[in-house]
């Protein structure tokens, strides 16, 4: 019994010791990922149900390959929330390379026609939009690169003639 004792004891002091190394395993110095909004393609506006594709791209900056598991995503247009989701998305993104990726959506813009239409009232008229969320990224052991990216659309631009 007393064997056993010193055994665990043993095993736990060596687990204890060993933890301090495994935490080097992830405070790397690594750079976190970019990404980046690419582009907003239009598939289908109906009345009740908008659908999109969002393309994005991630850039990866370390020299070791980056696994991205997902995304979390908000976008707002002016003070208006145009979509929430998440996409679950496997890929891996080479060391210092770039990858795209799309993500659909699917909306309804029905109940804020009246702040769509005002916002629109001007096409050259700027409109302020804003990109929040998560990518999920980690092969074994998951991390989150937070995204915060704001800009403007012109509707006269995204438009065809």
């Amino acid at each position: 019994m007393l064997g056993h004792r010193r055994t665990l004891h043993f095993l736990l002091l060596m687990l204890t010791l060993n933890l301090g190394g495994c935490a080097s395993w992830f405070s790397d110095d690594s750079v976190e990922p970019a990404v980046h909004l690419v582009k907003v393609e239009v598939v289908r506006a109906k009345l009740l149900e908008q659908k999109f594709i969002l393309h994005f791209r991630v850039d990866n900056p370390n020299d070791s390959d980056l696994t991205v598991r997902g995304l979390e995503y908000r976008i707002h247009l002016a003070d208006m929330l145009l979509t929430e989701g998440e996409h679950e998305h496997w890929f891996t993104v080479g060391p210092k390379r770039s990858a795209y990726f799309k993500v659909p959506i699917r909306t309804n813009l029905w109940p804020k026609v009246k702040q769509v239409v005002k916002l629109l009232k001007n096409p050259n008229q700027q409109i302020p939009y804003r990109l929040q969320g998560e990518m999920e990224t980690g092969l074994f052991i998951a991390h989150y690169v937070h995204l915060e990216r704001n800009g403007v659309i012109i509707p006269a631009d995204l438009t065809p003639e």
